[in-house]
């Protein structure tokens, strides 16, 4: 894991770069991996940001640093499209997606070499139909930079949970790439190089059933004739479970982790928050009916919601050992634009825009003793013997429900093995040698590597380390109780 620098490429990015006329020469540099040099900004004549509403100081940062050399600026993307009033210094603003908007921009800048004396604004009005998209330039990346590779197969949801922008941003109608181009854009990452895992980013992979059900043979049929070189990993509506001919595609597919947002086991709070599909049956059976088609569950959880009481620490703790779910985002409620929590809470005055606070909301329960509970809930979720614990159910229960991928020159190459023997070599030293739950690892990898279960003992090895680092830095105050707030980002 030694070249590892982030989890994910940033697919927005890597589709611009595609769709950007061919003649220009185009440097792709994500600052994940590595910052811009002054040689980058030197070499440049325009630059081209873009990120989500966490990275807006980083944003912000880009601009000046682009000016500081001169050189003309524009910054599109989910943020700006949200809220174009946090990019004010920009030369040039691309609102919404890839679209008209965007051939506009293209046209603008081949007419124009010098930095407009005000902000110009291009808003798209007709989206570039997703089968319209092309491949993402891949070839810009050093995959191997990657913790997982993404790849994206359809835009929107149809549901309008009250905390999520997407439905605004991207529409409540998915729109879908065809199987085709999701094939095509798999050749070309494997050209790039084999990340041994995709991420497909879709809002809600199966907003729209009938075209999933369409895409998964030619993905089962593509991971056949490949050597099932990738692991696919999805995030989708826990009504999924609900959905037996698409799980056993999924399963062929081999589909192994699904991230749902549960958000809360408490049913008065899902109907809060305009939730409803996930009260179409009990949040527990649907849980283990995915475990049953040997997919993990990562679950979003969210604290502070108007429903919250002091005893919701609690049914949270009890949900996640009873549903033995190992990893949760846990997060304090954060309000962004653009949604109907914000209309809300704007209405209702419970906005404060103060970014030494770990959120935005005004709470009905009281701001600390919230805090309070997301560390709670955070430290006890991540206590390495409860964590493991959870892991020792998944390798029973879970992982065994896979199918069984053949030894295919694409999984056992030289390369893969001396990054999985390196992978493995890092953590028996650093969780099994020097880590202070060393006696729980090794509880776990002992039987697992008798049995050779090497695979088993890297992921979960490896994303406990992770959690559990996690969490002492939470309690040490180093990380945000919020994905979206600003207060340490800042300092």
């Amino acid at each position: 894991m030694r070249n590892v620098r982030a989890f994910m490429p940033p697919q927005g990015l890597l589709i611009v770069a595609a769709y950007l006329p061919q003649q220009w020469d185009i440097r792709f540099i994500d600052e994940n991996v590595r910052s811009a040099t002054k040689a980058d900004y030197q070499w440049a004549d325009i630059v081209i940001v873009s990120g989500m509403h966490i990275q807006r100081p980083q944003i912000n940062e880009i601009n000046e640093l682009a000016h500081q050399a001169g050189k003309i600026t524009i910054v599109g993307g989910p943020s700006v499209s949200g809220c174009p009033e946090y990019y004010p210094d920009f030369d040039i603003v691309h609102i919404g997606e890839l679209g008209d908007a965007t051939d506009a921009m293209i046209e603008y800048i081949d007419c124009h070499t010098e930095r407009p004396s005000q902000q110009v604004r291009f808003e798209t009005q007709e989206r570039l139909p997703l089968t319209e998209f092309p491949t993402p330039a891949y070839h810009k990346l050093a995959l191997d930079r990657y913790f997982l590779a993404n790849i994206q197969f359809s835009s929107g949801c149809p549901y309008r949970c009250e905390f999520c922008d997407i439905p605004e941003l991207y529409g409540q109608n998915p729109r879908m790439k065809t199987p085709q181009q999701v094939l095509q854009e798999l050749d070309a990452m494997l050209e790039a190089g084999n990340p041994g895992a995709v991420y497909f980013v879709d809002d809600n992979f199966v907003g729209n059933r009938r075209a999933v059900a369409e895409l998964l043979p030619h993905l089962i049929d593509w991971q056949k004739s490949n050597g099932y070189p990738l692991q696919f990993a999805c995030e989708a509506t826990l009504n999924l479970a609900q959905s037996p001919k698409l799980l056993e595609m999924m399963r062929e597919a081999y589909f192994c982790t699904v991230f749902c947002g549960i958000e809360t086991p408490e049913p008065q709070a899902l109907k809060a928050i305009s939730k409803d599909q996930n009260l179409s049956l009990p949040i527990l059976d649907a849980v283990k009916t995915l475990n049953k088609y040997g997919m993990e569950v990562v679950s979003g959880i969210i604290i502070g919601l108007d429903t919250d009481t002091p005893e919701t620490a609690d049914n949270i703790l009890e949900f996640i050992r009873l549903s033995n779910i190992p990893m949760l985002t846990i997060n304090l409620l954060y309000a962004l634009p653009r949604t109907p929590l914000w209309r809300r809470l704007e209405t209702e005055g419970r906005l404060i825009l103060d970014e030494s606070r770990e959120s935005n909301v005004d709470f009905l329960m009281p701001y600390e003793e919230v805090v309070k509970m997301w560390q709670r809930c955070i430290t006890e979720a991540y206590d390495p013997d409860f964590l493991y614990q959870r892991f020792a159910y998944q390798c029973e229960h879970t992982y065994p429900n896979r199918i069984k991928v053949p030894n295919s020159p694409a999984r056992v190459s030289k390369k893969n093995i001396q990054k999985g023997l390196t992978m493995l070599g890092k953590i028996l030293l650093r969780v099994g040698v020097f880590s202070n739950y060393r006696q729980t690892f090794w509880q776990m990898a002992k039987p697992a590597l008798k049995k050779g279960k090497i695979e088993q003992v890297i992921h979960v090895g490896l994303v406990a380390h992770h959690l559990i680092k996690f969490t002492q830095e939470c309690a040490r105050g180093e990380e945000s109780a919020s994905f979206y707030s600003q207060k340490l980002r800042r300092s």
